[in-house]
């Protein structure tokens, strides 16, 4: 297996103070196997449980472990957008905060990153309710209309990229909407990716927030303003 020079994996986090030891265990586990460097980053988005104090702890047990604190929830594409611009090495791999993903399924998509600029996952067997199921979609589906983007999972939080596509798009998006603007840009810039499955496990602590109507709300409003700001670009 080609191993990486090195790597920033972050994933966000909003009142997840029952799954960030854990999630930190499974990078620190896998990540030596596939990397010479790396840090791990933790974005507390606000949460108002012990999520910021546990993973300030972590961060002082282990230097390779930073954390980014957002002193109010701003959402899931702002924390996200936080953990990029805090990435300092030269690969970015990111996830939820949520142990839902098997985060040594890395190991598949780290050997393609010296052919692709982007290696994305889709979820196999993906361990959510239909309501959620049924969003996801329709979200699909809306997406690939309005932009023709061909992606299986759009919104599958299992991705890894060069640092250097983040250096030549600028993401605007503060909700959900986060990885729609994110590949459709990469797209619009030529740049290669490569899907492959990964398992994903049913949520056995915290509480999901995605599919909350506010949220869901908050991602339709800004893919219309996205659309309208990708068609005027285009005349």
């Amino acid at each position: 297996m080609k191993r990486l020079a090195s790597l920033s994996a972050f994933f966000p986090a909003y009142n997840e103070e029952s799954n960030i030891e854990r999630m930190c265990a499974s990078l620190k586990a896998i990540l030596p196997k596939v990397v010479d460097d790396f840090e791990i980053i933790i974005v507390d988005d606000g949460s108002n449980d012990r999520t910021g104090e546990i993973s300030d702890h972590l961060a002082q047990e282990d230097v390779r472990i930073r954390v980014v604190h957002h002193e109010r929830n701003l959402g899931y594409g702002a924390a996200i957008r936080s953990g990029i611009q805090a990435c300092r090495k030269e690969a970015v791999f990111f996830t939820d905060g949520d142990n839902q993903f098997d985060v040594s399924q890395i190991s598949l998509f780290t050997p393609f990153l010296s052919q692709y600029d982007a290696v994305i996952g889709y979820r196999l067997n993906r361990q959510d309710n239909w309501i959620r199921k049924a969003n996801a979609w329709a979200w699909n589906r809306l997406v690939r209309l309005m932009f023709g983007l061909e992606v299986k999972d759009i919104n599958c939080a299992f991705k890894l990229f060069h640092r250097k596509v983040f250096e030549n798009i600028q993401l605007e998006s503060s909700g959900a909407m986060i990885s729609t603007e994110m590949l459709v840009k990469i797209m619009k810039k030529g740049y290669n990716l490569h899907e492959i499955g990964v398992h994903h496990s049913p949520r056995l602590a915290g509480k999901q927030t995605g599919a909350s109507l506010r949220v869901i709300l908050r991602a339709f409003k800004e893919l219309f303003r996205f659309y309208k700001k990708i068609r005027e670009e285009m005349k």
